[in-house]
């Protein structure tokens, strides 16, 4: 399941970056291919074939920019939603070993660091089966997580949004 629900800084951060490359980076690295092509034999330019590839990623990546923004939706948190965990939401909960954990709810795009594959640790995305357990939840409540290793207890400790 993958959710197109996205906060306004994820879906600024989407075009930030879509700017960026489309803008910037882009044109730089076309200048280095135009200018690899200008020596000659590109059959044994390593700079053209390099920079050929870069720009082939580059290109890839603006496509998937410009079709992800259009399918997103933007969801505003509003103080209607205080007390109840939603999308948006900062939680703090417990389990029953009292390890706490701080996060926000987001969208998938939003959880992995910008131009890496590393996920943000205060960041899940809205599809995840914690998230899922722990919506519409209140403070003090409890949510029962299935994972591989069973079912586990977290309880909700603070919820907090971003107005």
């Amino acid at each position: 399941m993958h959710t197109n629900l996205i906060t306004p800084e994820g879906f600024k951060k989407l075009q930030t970056e879509l700017d960026y490359l489309w803008r910037e980076y882009r044109p730089e690295i076309t200048r280095k291919v135009a200018w690899a092509a200008s020596l000659g034999d590109r059959s044994d330019n390593a700079d053209y074939k390099e920079n050929k590839r870069l720009l082939r990623q580059i290109d890839s990546r603006i496509r998937f920019l410009g079709k992800r923004i259009e399918q997103v939706t933007i969801v505003t948190p509003s103080p209607q939603q205080s007390g109840k965990v939603f999308f948006g939401a900062w939680v703090t909960i417990e389990n029953e070993q009292s390890e706490i954990k701080r996060f926000k709810i987001v969208g998938p795009d939003e959880i992995y660091q910008r131009g890496s594959l590393v996920q943000r640790k205060d960041y899940i995305s809205i599809d995840s089966p914690l998230a899922r357990a722990l919506l519409k939840q209140e403070v003090d409540d409890e949510a029962l997580v299935k994972t591989p290793r069973g079912l586990v207890r977290w309880y909700i400790n603070k919820i907090e949004y971003d107005y």
